[in-house]
């Protein structure tokens, strides 16, 4: 039950991620998003890293009420 909470959990991550990358990429073209590799490895990761810290989150708190 703690691997589907899990995945749960990492796609919430992910959306929420995505959420954070519209809010911070809102005023770049998209000339410079598609071209730019530093901004792909820099947001990319950032919202993968944001994924995996929701799944681990939300493991956490299944854990720690539902032992």
């Amino acid at each position: 039950m703690v691997y589907l909470v899990g995945i749960f959990g990492f796609i919430g991550g992910f959306a929420l991620g995505q959420m954070v990358l519209y809010f911070l990429l809102r005023d770049v073209p998209a000339d410079k998003l598609l071209n730019d590799p530093y901004i792909k490895w820099k947001y990319g990761l950032l919202n993968w890293a944001i994924a995996v810290f929701g799944a681990y989150c939300i493991v956490v708190t299944y854990q720690e009420y539902f032992p």
